[in-house]
Formats: structure tokens, sequence, C-alpha cells
């Protein structure tokens, strides 16, 4: 076992079930990464072309370095397909699908603690191995749409960025 294995908190396991409260999806603001699979699963469940989907729940953000496409806020930082439930909750994001399994949720026992202060369904339902918890974390998409060349080309190789963060 390599020493990254033994200083786990969750070596034993992490239970949660997603109990579809919408407290991760309201309230305060931030950004819902898209990837290419993203995009197309969502489009496909809203019976929208990508350009129609892109234009009209997404903004182009820059962070870490690269344009992101986020799915829009309402004004009062609530995710746009959030209506007391998720109204695509069957082809949700991957961000969402692997919440809370964050790496940064995940880097202690104190911060899986702080983000199970606002999710309810930490500490309930199935315990998620170890291994299932790794392999949520490896399995992140790559948002960055400058490398899927059929959506840039929708937004553009130099549309600005409606926010920045570095």
């Amino acid at each position: 076992m390599s020493s990254r294995e033994t200083d786990r908190f969750y070596n034993r396991g992490l239970q949660f079930e997603c109990l579809k409260c919408g407290n991760c999806c309201t309230g305060a603001p931030g950004f819902v990464y898209l990837s290419e699979e993203d995009i197309a699963s969502i489009a496909e469940f809203l019976e929208k072309d990508k350009r129609s989907f892109i234009r009209e729940y997404t903004r182009v953000i820059t962070i870490f370095g690269e344009r992101r496409l986020s799915l829009r806020e309402r004004s009062n930082y609530d995710c746009v397909f959030w209506s007391r439930v998720c109204l695509i909750y069957d082809v949700r994001p991957y961000q969402c699908r692997s919440f809370p399994f964050w790496k940064r949720h995940l880097i202690s026992k104190r911060e899986w603690e702080k983000v199970s202060n606002r999710c309810p369904g930490i500490d309930r339902g199935q315990v998620h191995s170890a291994g299932k918890i790794e392999q949520l974390i490896a399995g992140a998409p790559v948002y960055n749409i400058d490398r899927f060349p059929t959506i840039r080309d929708i937004v553009g190789a130099s549309d600005t960025p409606s926010h920045t963060k570095t």
C-alpha cells in the first residue's frame, strides 16, 4: 500500500446518497464545468442542437489558464436547471454526478466535514469505497473547450470570457 493510500481519511469509504435537496445547486455563485460529453447528453435530452444549447444555457469562462463552458446561473446564483428539482438530473454534468467526491473535499477529514455541513446526503445511504472515490476523481473529464474542435467552432476561438479567474 502506498503512503497516499495509508494517509487517506476515507480508506474505509464514505457514505453518501444524493437527496436531491438542491443545496449544491443553489445559493452561492460558482461554476458547473461542462465536458464535450456533458454538452452532447444535455443537448440531446433537451432536444436541442449543441449550438442552441450552448448559446442558451452556457457561458465561456477562463479559469486555471483555460477556457471552459459553465452552465449559466440565475440572478440569485441558482443553477439554470434548478426549479425545486434538477430538471436534467438523469443527464446532469459529471461535476454534479461526482459531487461531493471532489479533490478539494477529500484533502482532509476537516474539509469533508465542512462540506457535510451543507450537504445532508453525507453520512447517509450507500458507502462508497476508497477505490470508487479514487475512480471518480481520476475520471474527471477534460473541460478545456479549446480541445473540443466542434465546440470551439461554436463558441469561437477568441470569445471574450464572461468571467476570468486565475
